[in-house]
């Protein structure tokens, strides 16, 4: 069985969510699974260590979760239009995979979660592309042919799938930004389908 990453970190369960309806976009595809981990929280100063099993969501990654993928769908929620923190630092460890090629034809798609409109989602996911496109990934987004692109008021763009939390901090996705979510895990498996034969 082929599988796909989806990697996230999230604070209020918004990008928690959002990799469920990814995952779920995944399975259905044929022949591919998800593989859902969650990036550790990261602090300037460290006084106590955070468990090494997270109490709730998905694992913790490990270096053998990417190894053993085909596929990998980041997700963060969004800091000032870029990235947290923990992903950050999760992508800033990846030299060997760097230096190896690891990662050199990896489909790969990004997804992210705002407080707000108008709260920076695309320059977050651009930003995470970024790194992925070093690697030599194949960068996967989501094409206007799917109708809910063109029709949702909350989250979605072509460079990946988003959520708006809005001013209650609403974690639930919205129809047309869980639509959106497993068209972009659809999206990704096929492609993974593809490149691994």
């Amino acid at each position: 069985m082929t599988e796909v990453l989806v990697l996230y970190y999230s604070r209020g369960g918004s990008v928690a969510r959002l990799a469920r309806q990814i995952a779920r976009g995944i399975g259905e595809v044929e022949g591919v699974q998800a593989r859902l981990r969650s990036v550790p929280p990261v602090a300037a100063v460290t006084q106590t260590a955070a468990p090494p099993v997270p109490e709730d969501g998905a694992p913790y990654v490990e270096a053998r979760d990417l190894a053993e993928c085909a596929g990998l769908v980041l997700g963060s929620p969004t800091r000032f239009g870029n990235m947290a923190a923990p992903v950050k630092h999760w992508l800033d460890g990846l030299g060997a995979e760097w230096a190896s090629g690891a990662l050199v034809g990896m489909p790969a798609a990004v997804f992210t979660s705002t407080a707000t409109q108008h709260g920076g989602q695309e320059s977050t996911l651009l930003t995470m592309m970024v790194p992925l496109l070093h690697h030599g990934c194949v960068i996967v987004g989501i094409p206007y042919t799917e109708p809910a692109l063109s029709s949702t008021r909350t989250g979605g763009t072509p460079y990946g799938a988003s959520h708006v939390a809005g001013n209650q901090d609403d974690p639930q996705p919205s129809e047309d930004e869980a639509r959106l979510a497993r068209a972009l895990g659809r999206r990704v498996a096929e492609l993974t389908l593809k490149v691994s034969r």
